[in-house]
């Protein structure tokens, strides 16, 4: 019997983990396309002030 509540205790750390680490991505994700967009913008402006 302890050994089954070992095993679900790291089964639950693990999940636990994973949980805050696909946070994690998730926020970086976000970060990431507004890093993106704000990157496409400020080509944008470069380029529509080299044709003017």
């Amino acid at each position: 019997m302890p050994v089954i509540a070992l095993i679900l205790l790291v089964v639950g750390v693990v999940l636990l983990l994973l949980g805050i680490f696909v946070q994690a991505v998730k926020f970086l994700l976000w970060v990431g396309l507004v890093i993106l967009v704000l990157a496409v913008i400020a080509w944008l402006m470069r380029f529509i002030r080299r044709q003017v």
